[in-house]
């Protein structure tokens, strides 16, 4: 491994000036030959949505164009009866690239436990559709998918390393749900037992802020979480582990606490949620030798600070990236133009970087948004929940077991989710049943950290490592156009040099 001696100069919420100078170590006992994990968590996509018709794009003019390679594996998409009989009020109906900037669908818990309807997925078009208005003029917006002609650079990701057809959302429900179960695996809090509408025996429903303790530019309502999360267990492991957001960095302080961009959105940190992994003035890491490690930033930075630790040598063996709130690619919010250029560009330079070799790319996302997808997800976690379930009738989904925490029905939707690394089987699609929380499952086991316990989903987790293969001949980077989507013959980095 190669040493960096870095010395860094640190102004207050204004990131890091550093010049070489120091060391940093960090643990790389891994079970499998990926010591580097990049985690994309973006937004508020379902499977149909993006990938209901791959390999096959309509390919019209003055659109990018997708050519399947001979031989690409089928997905269990939007084909044959799906597509012509959809039990939906309105069938699923292709969106051009131009109407990349769409509006909000409804992603609430029971709402989407409602289209769900007992496994038929035939109730999206009235249920979760974006009520019609002169602003958001699309009858059934639910119903709507993009195909290789807007989501480019994915369907060619897909092509060139592995992707799943059958990977779901732990639960039904919107982003802090998702974001909770990517690293804990888990929605029930012991902090408060019921909030109207936001907490239900325990469990967060919907939207909730990180109390404000934890989080200078928290509002709404502050719900702790007081179990585990994934950064515990590395930080007893000694594993270099950070969260990066393109939000996170303040635009000054008062009074000793962070003032924040208009655009921070504390639902896009959930470390934040609970007190051993805070950062609440969201301060900086003391130099960038200790980025990944335990200092005053706590694990929790911006996306510069990702870069400024990559090209000195000292990125962390776990990353989360989380994309400012303009590039997640969340309808209403961003688009999927945006997300593919700043997707594109982030996957450039990490295949750029020395530790390629040794790393892999998860993409995937917090929840559906309430598009369409019409497979079914399995009922892994039942609740009875009178006033919030609605997966099987009025009040139920499913039938629980004696003690299990209730309001956490899942699983919900599913989900795209992409594996990029030169140990990716190329152009494959598994179709093990997966969830958000097999990525924390496979952090547990490459780096030997454990359960989180406490009913946690990561004990019943299915694997993602169909998708690797570690003996074969590693798969080259893939070099896209950030624009288009598609091949590129040059892209210079995007995010600085070393």
């Amino acid at each position: 491994m190669t040493f960096h001696r870095i010395r860094c100069f640190t102004a207050a919420f204004l990131g890091l000036f550093c010049a070489i100078g120091s060391t940093q170590a960090q643990s790389q006992n891994t079970t499998t030959p990926i010591k580097y994990l990049v985690v994309i968590f973006d937004e508020n996509q379902s499977f149909d949505h993006y990938f209901g018709t791959y390999p096959n794009a309509a390919n019209p003019q003055d659109e990018p164009v997708f050519h399947a390679a001979a031989g690409t594996p089928e997905v269990n998409g939007l084909s044959g009866v799906i597509q012509k009989h959809n039990p939906n009020t309105i069938a699923p109906f292709r969106l051009d690239r131009s109407q990349n900037v769409t509006c909000d669908n409804d992603n609430a818990y029971t709402d989407e436990q409602k289209g769900f309807d007992g496994g038929l997925m035939d109730k999206f078009a009235t249920v979760t559709s974006s009520p019609v208005s002169a602003a958001c003029p699309i009858v059934g917006l639910s119903m709507g998918y993009y195909d290789g002609n807007t989501v480019t650079a994915l369907w060619n990701y897909a092509q060139h390393f592995a992707m799943s057809d059958n990977f779901f959302d732990t639960e039904f429900g919107t982003t802090v749900m998702g974001h909770l179960n990517l690293i804990s695996g888990s929605t029930h809090t012991t902090s408060v037992a019921s909030i109207s509408g936001k907490v239900a025996n325990g469990s967060v429903i919907a939207n909730v802020e990180a109390p404000a303790a934890n989080d200078d530019c928290t509002s709404g309502t502050p719900v702790l979480m007081t179990g585990k999360n994934v950064g515990d267990l590395l930080n007893a492991a000694g594993v270099t582990w950070g969260w990066f957001y393109g939000d996170w960095l303040p635009t000054s302080s008062k009074n000793g606490a962070a003032v924040c961009t208009s655009l921070y959105n504390n639902h896009y940190d959930p470390f934040n949620y609970y007190t051993s992994t805070a950062n609440p003035h969201h301060l900086p890491p003391s130099v960038v030798s200790m980025i990944g490690q335990t200092d005053q930033a706590n694990h929790q930075y911006s996306v510069g600070d990702f870069w400024n630790a990559a090209y000195n040598g000292v990125i962390p063996a776990v990353s989360f990236l989380k994309a400012s709130t303009t590039a997640t690619g969340h309808p209403a919010k961003s688009d999927p133009l945006s997300e593919q250029t700043w997707l594109v560009s982030t996957i450039n330079d990490l295949m750029k970087l020395p530790q390629w070799n040794e790393m892999a790319i998860l993409i995937t996302y917090d929840d559906s948004d309430g598009w369409y997808d019409h497979v079914a997800p399995p009922i892994v976690s039942q609740s009875n929940d009178s006033a919030n379930d609605a997966a099987n009738g009025s009040g139920l989904c499913g039938t629980p077991t004696q003690g299990a925490y209730l309001d956490r029905c899942g699983y919900g939707q599913r989900l795209p989710f992409l594996v990029i690394s030169p140990f990716a089987k190329p152009n494959f699609v598994d179709h093990t049943t997966t969830d958000t929380t097999s990525i924390l499952r496979f952090i547990e086991d490459n780096w030997n950290l454990g359960r989180i316990g406490d009913q946690s989903f990561d004990a019943i987790a299915g694997s993602i490592l169909n998708s690797f293969d570690f003996t074969g001949t590693p798969a080259k980077p893939l070099i896209l156009d950030p624009t288009s989507g598609e091949p590129a013959t040059t892209a210079k980095p995007t995010h600085g040099s070393k």
